[in-house]
């Protein structure tokens, strides 16, 4: 059980969405949102308050009767209800609501408590909002997206409930759930926010890391496959220069390769007395994909670790518009929402992501390559050259799957049509930044689950699996029982699909 008291890690994400651990509000959270519920109340009586009494956005000139203000957050909701595409995936709708309900919990927006104690009894029964992939612009929020969560909040629209997408009407009755209160600006709170985008870039960092693991693992048990010399991971050598990513990544190796008794010294080999020779018949340095695994990936590291903490920030804050200081006893009218700050990180994960898949498609296409590594058949084929294709095939695949990271990794942060009657101006996409970097990351795991096939299959032609480290060997066992060896051609899309989702669900 996590005590929600409006404060989330990255670690409290992982609880909820990954282990599905159930929130409980606290009397504190409860007691905060009822304080500002009731000071919006008296404050608004005889002031004009944007989406409490006036119309929205462009609209926003116009003065709304109090008879009207609760029809008008309905009308709202329902008008932009407007979403089109896939349906995002239950595990980043989780996170966004998580997201939202935190940002709700700080007691500067206003709503009734009733979203509070919603929200949370539908994330712990999982019961999951529809919400569609297209529609935000990511500049008042996710206005789109979340007006799909803001509508099954009021009982209408649809939910995923037991695997099934079922109207949201029919799961209340079933569940015994009440729709919340919509007395002052529920409507308005709950889809001017950056929380959809957020949570998706929560889930996505989560991903990353994992990937990244697997990626450093991937990268140590080539270079035992190659019997490389070692220096290139020292801490003398990795410590000359200053970055803690690549630091972190030397380490990583180093450990991973601790027990190993394939790398090699360089001064058991090439220091030694050479004067008789002309030519070195061993490379004397790796390939870059192979010696400069530290140098690239380090890049990655940082870039994921300071991506965490913007985001953290992100979803620990007031992403609304406006916000109420009850401290203070005053509304405060401006942007919050706009989510240019994770649309900037959602661009730079894709493209340390991308980095990170071309990395990998090197690292194979050196495995593949006979003429490179010297040490292996072409493909890695265990079979017979020319009748059997061995790994030939799937390298096209990882191949068509970097080239497509490539492109994605082209920013959204820099794009921006203005709409909404030009008072959207200039906008974020953010949530655009945060799927398309969804999609890069799914493309990695793609690539490689086959440059980890091709290391399973490297290390059985050379025969070489009690002489690798213990942690390439856990690698090589847990793979060993999705693929088994082949010498023979297979169909190898079940296996590649099937390594995917293992390295995507489960740590190295």
């Amino acid at each position: 059980m996590l005590k929600f008291n409006g404060k989330l890690g990255i670690e409290d994400f992982r609880k909820v969405i990954i282990e599905n651990n159930p929130i409980q509000i606290t009397d504190s959270v409860i007691e905060k949102v009822e304080n500002s519920f009731n000071f919006l109340k008296r404050f608004s009586e005889n002031k004009v308050i944007y989406g409490v009494n006036t119309g929205f956005g462009p609209m926003a000139q116009y003065k709304i009767e109090d008879s009207q203000r609760i029809q008008l957050q309905y009308n709202l909701i329902r008008s932009h209800a407007s979403g089109t595409g896939n349906p995002i995936a239950p595990e980043y709708v989780k996170a966004a609501m998580l997201a939202r309900l935190n940002t709700l919990s700080l007691g500067h927006s206003g709503v009734h408590k009733s979203v509070i104690e919603l929200m949370a009894e539908l994330i712990n029964r999982d019961i999951t909002p529809l919400i569609y992939e297209h529609g935000g612009v990511g500049a008042s929020g996710d206005l789109v997206q979340l007006a799909h969560l803001a509508l099954v909040l009021i009982g209408e629209g649809e939910v995923f409930y037991k695997g099934e997408r079922v109207s949201t009407a029919s799961v209340f009755k079933i569940e015994n759930l009440k729709p919340i209160a919509v007395e002052l600006r529920e409507g308005l709170a709950l889809m001017n926010g950056t929380s959809v985008m957020t949570g998706i870039g929560i889930v996505n960092t989560m991903s990353t890391r994992r990937l990244l693991d697997w990626m450093v693992s991937c990268s140590a048990a080539i270079n035992e496959i190659v019997m490389a010399y070692d220096d290139h991971l020292s801490h003398e050598l990795n410590h000359s220069k200053k970055h803690i990513g690549q630091r972190a990544i030397a380490k990583s190796m180093r450990e991973h390769l601790v027990d190993s008794k394939l790398t090699r010294k360089r001064e058991h080999h090439l220091y030694k007395n050479n004067d008789d020779t002309d030519v070195f018949k061993e490379k004397v340095q790796e390939y870059y994909s192979l010696r400069c695994v530290p140098q690239i990936l380090g890049p990655v590291l940082d870039t994921l670790n300071n991506i965490e903490r913007i985001l953290i920030e992100e979803v620990n804050s007031a992403n609304d518009n406006p916000i109420v200081d009850v401290e203070k006893e005053h509304v405060y009218h401006g942007g919050n929402f706009h989510g240019d700050y994770v649309s900037l990180e959602m661009d730079k994960l894709k493209i340390v992501v991308t980095k990170l898949t071309m990395l990998s498609e090197r690292q194979l296409n050196y495995l593949l390559n006979s003429r490179l590594n010297d040490i292996l058949p072409p493909f890695v084929n265990l079979g017979k050259l020319g009748l059997n294709f061995g790994m030939q095939g799937v390298q096209f695949t990882a191949t068509s799957t970097t080239a497509e990271n490539q492109t994605l990794s082209n920013p959204m942060y820099v794009h921006s049509i203005p709409n909404n009657n030009d008072n959207q101006d200039i906008v974020s996409m953010g949530t655009n930044a945060a799927l398309i970097t969804k999609k890069v990351i799914e493309n990695a795991h793609e690539v490689l689950a086959i440059e980890i096939i091709t290391i399973v299959q490297a290390i059985e032609y050379l025969n070489v699996q009690d002489k690798v480290s213990i942690k390439t060997k856990k690698m090589y066992d847990a793979i060993r029982k999705i693929v088994p060896a082949f010498k023979e051609d297979v169909i190898m899309y079940p296996y590649v699909n099937q390594v995917k989702d293992y390295i995507l669900n489960n740590n190295i």
